[in-house]
């Protein structure tokens, strides 16, 4: 079964972490967004990759390369980005059989992708509260009738999850009308499908549409929860580790430090000394988390250091970020309202009572600087010493 990965979204909806890294290239625990979907795929019985990428195409092949996890890795390149339809048909003229397609930016059960791949054709399938924002199955008897897109009445409580297995005459119909959005849609592919076979459906358990900020760190969350305690850098003989930790080699661990997992210590970071790391934290490769900080359920990105005597939580901080001294993160509203943040111009519930800052690569704050919960710093960002923010900038 030849596994086709969208890799080539711009991600406008999680900006600004996306502003300078493809949004499939996000860090989630020790690899890339994208590398999930991909080993998801291996795992499901895969024996080819094909890797659709689009722009920043070049950080997607430096980290998969020629094989990945044991499986060799084609690269189809989407000149446009005109919908997931569109992507697909940027991969047809390496496809030569039966065909699966996963969502580059969605985190997968592999077994539910194994059942996925030997029950085709089908389509991933999850059951959700709302179905309302997203696609919905309709089936009888264990066949898929029809997917309705953002129905005001869902048929179901099915939603569509992004993965699909495709028999081999849907590489000819890759060629649909556009959408009310202008793009061309990999759904209508599926109706085609529907209408010519009995097509089952695998539900999954859990899954993860990683589109928005706050879901990334949903994303870090879940696959940090699935570590196992490893230690193989440096760690002074006064630091103590907790639970499910992982100290990668090349990581340092200095005096009086205390990291309670789940959390992940990349190859080249620092901790300490005297720092508070909790669960699920992610410290990138070559970050630095400086004397007396504290940090808690965030992601701090490779090569960003957070100063001394500073307080991070629930936060994502994207590469190079650096936090002056005395920066503290504000992470809960008063009220006890869900944090709200901005997304393409309009501000949302998170649907999350805990919620820092979103930091864009190189971002920098000055000493003592204040941020309030929900604010997020696009790329390059500055503060001046002591500034309370209260909005994105």
């Amino acid at each position: 079964m030849q596994a086709v990965v969208l890799a080539a979204g711009e991600g406008t909806r999680i900006r600004p972490l996306s502003a300078s890294l493809p949004k499939p290239m996000l860090p989630v625990a020790d690899r890339p967004l994208a590398a999930h979907a991909a080993e998801a795929a291996v795992r499901g019985g895969a024996d080819e990759l094909i890797l659709v990428v689009g722009y920043e195409a070049d950080a997607v092949r430096d980290y998969f390369g020629d094989e990945y996890a044991g499986v060799p890795v084609t690269y189809a390149v989407q000149q446009e980005q005109a919908g997931t339809a569109d992507a697909v048909r940027a991969a047809s003229e390496y496809l030569d059989g039966p065909f699966a397609v996963l969502n580059g930016d969605n985190l997968y059960e592999p077994e539910a992708v194994a059942a996925l791949f030997d029950g085709g054709p089908s389509v991933g399938a999850v059951r959700v509260e709302d179905p309302t924002n997203y696609g919905v199955l309709s089936t009888e008897e264990g066949v898929v009738t029809d997917i309705v897109e953002k129905p005001e009445n869902p048929p179901s409580e099915l939603a569509n999850a992004g993965a699909y297995a495709f028999p081999a005459e849907a590489r000819e119909w890759l060629e649909v009308p556009e959408s009310e959005r202008g793009e061309h849609e990999i759904t209508d592919v599926l109706a085609r499908v529907v209408a010519e076979y009995d097509v089952g459906y695998a539900e999954m358990d859990r899954w993860l549409d990683v589109g928005r900020p706050w879901e990334l760190l949903e994303a870090n969350e879940w696959k940090l929860s699935e570590l196992e305690r490893d230690v193989q850098g440096s760690v002074h003989e006064t630091a103590d580790l907790r639970g499910d930790v992982v100290v990668e080699p090349g990581a340092q661990i200095d005096a009086g430090v205390v990291i309670e997992g789940p959390a992940l210590i990349r190859s080249g970071a620092s901790v300490g000394p005297n720092a508070y790391v909790r669960g699920a934290t992610l410290v990138d490769e070559d970050a630095k988390i400086g004397h007396s900080v504290e940090v808690k359920n965030s992601v701090v990105g490779r090569g960003s250091h957070v100063a001394h005597l500073s307080y991070v939580g629930d936060s994502v901080l994207g590469r190079d970020v650096n936090f002056g001294a005395g920066t503290n993160v504000a992470n809960l509203r008063h009220d006890g309202e869900a944090v709200k943040l901005t997304v393409k111009g309009e501000r949302v519930s998170t649907g999350r009572r805990k919620l820092g800052v979103v930091v864009g690569d190189g971002a920098k704050t000055g000493i003592n600087t204040s941020l309030n919960a929900g604010v997020k710093l696009s790329s390059g960002a500055t503060t001046k010493p002591g500034e309370v923010v209260t909005r994105d900038r």
